[in-house]
């Protein structure tokens, strides 16, 4: 392999690692998302034509700032800024990174974590729409590209760029400080941006559209910003038991579907195939998350249902009396149609397909559910296990009409078909 290829992908390592901390850094200093964006471009712009001939710096964290508030001096300047604004970027500068070969002050240290917490909030803030936080949040701090972000959620190009640019429009028109927000506001900001890693995870572990029925890049990018606010909030039991959701859930990725990419439900997976280490930092997690008191949190519950799961060897040997308790837990913390369709898979594993069935028929008459697919497969599941084969072939059909993934409704028509042909059996 060429100098020139190896530094290429020195290069992009580097930029996948720095780039959210370059860009929370620099919005500090010029308050400006987009500008700071800008900036952050043109420093990669920098490395690429240096690096080649210099090599990777010791430091190219270190490297990539310095360059950035270098160019940030150079559009104030050829904007004829205020020089309040010039000094005060050549002094950031000078105090954080004074060589760019030597190690990051601890000035800058202590800064950067701030910095990419504030960009964190700022990128999921209530005054946005839930899809701009998911479509910001992964720009800016998942590093995806647009086209990636599109891709992944099936959108157009130019839907998610608009989605972006709006966001970060809205952000600047009202004004909104860039910092991480005290008190009551800062637990309804944190509800927020658990709640955007929360989407952005589960888009990827069940996608709701196209051919693929997961998308591991999208779990893998909320694991990896879960893991980062559990640095940047260690004392935040949430954020430990949301990481320990996503780990315990994507640990049995390899055992979700088959060679031609089918669904393979959870009772049938080879459990081999889970992912043992991934399943012991979930489980760390949520010793963690019970020596902060937070055993309660409506994430913390989840990731605790999802630990019965991943301690049963065996499919028969899942603890589904326990399960159906913290479902129960977890109706009265984030009470929800879909927890109360959950928690009636559980008691129909536990008790039977009789009283599970009650309990679904009754979240049914609410009428809540009515276009949500999975209520009609799992009914008909539960009245294919009573014998009640014709209705099941009904709601499994609903169901399959009902979603937008290609795999997804693929296998319910086979089920669909099973009922059927129990009818003739």
């Amino acid at each position: 392999m060429s100098n020139r290829t190896e530094t290429d992908k020195a290069i992009t390592t580097v930029w996948r690692q720095e780039q959210a901390r370059l860009i929370a850094s620099l919005t500090r200093v010029v308050r400006d998302i987009s500008l700071a964006e800008e900036l952050a471009q043109d420093a990669l712009m920098a490395a690429l034509k240096h690096w080649p001939e210099t090599g990777v710096p010791r430091n190219p964290g270190a490297w990539l700032m310095q360059a950035g508030k270098r160019k940030a001096i150079d559009y104030f300047r050829h904007r004829k800024m205020a020089a309040g604004k010039l000094e005060e970027v050549g002094r950031t500068m000078e105090e954080d990174v004074p060589d760019a070969e030597t190690a990051i002050h601890d000035s800058m240290d202590d800064d950067v974590g701030d910095d990419l917490l504030r960009l964190i909030f700022t990128s999921c803030h209530p005054i946005l729409p839930a899809e701009s936080r998911v479509a910001l949040t992964l720009r800016l701090i998942g590093g995806l590209t647009t086209e990636e972000i599109a891709r992944a959620f099936l959108a157009n190009d130019t839907t998610i760029g608009q989605r972006i640019v709006r966001a970060k429009r809205t952000i600047a028109d009202a004004g909104l400080p860039y910092e991480v927000p005290r008190g009551a506001e800062r637990v309804e900001r944190l509800a927020s941006v658990l709640g955007v890693l929360y989407l952005i995870f589960n888009e990827g572990y069940s996608a709701t559209a196209g051919e693929d029925w997961m998308r591991p890049q999208l779990c893998e990018e909320a694991m990896r910003m879960g893991r980062i606010l559990t640095q940047l909030m260690p004392e935040e039991a949430e954020v430990h038991g949301l990481l320990a959701l996503m780990e315990i859930q994507h640990s049995r990725v390899n055992a979700r579907t088959n060679a031609k990419g089918e669904p393979i439900l959870l009772p049938d997976q080879n459990r081999a195939l889970w992912d043992q280490l991934m399943i012991r930092r979930g489980l760390n997690g949520l010793q963690r998350v019970t020596a902060l008191g937070g055993d309660i949190g409506p994430y913390a519950l989840q990731a605790a249902i999802a630990a019965c799961h991943a301690r049963a060897w065996r499919a028969e040997d899942t603890d589904w009396r326990r399960i159906a308790s913290l479902y129960a837990l977890l109706v009265e913390v984030m009470p929800s149609p879909v927890v109360e369709l959950n928690r009636a898979v559980a008691v129909s594993m536990a008790e039977g397909p009789a009283p599970a069935l009650t309990l679904v028929d009754a979240i049914w008459s609410g009428g809540l559910l009515d276009n949500y697919h999975l209520l009609y497969g799992v009914r008909g599941d539960l009245l294919s296990k009573l014998g009640r084969h014709t209705e099941a072939n009904l709601d499994f059909r609903r169901a399959a009409e009902l979603t937008r993934n290609e795999r997804e409704k693929a296998y319910l028509l086979g089920r669909a078909d099973e009922a059927m042909s129990a009818l003739t059996a």
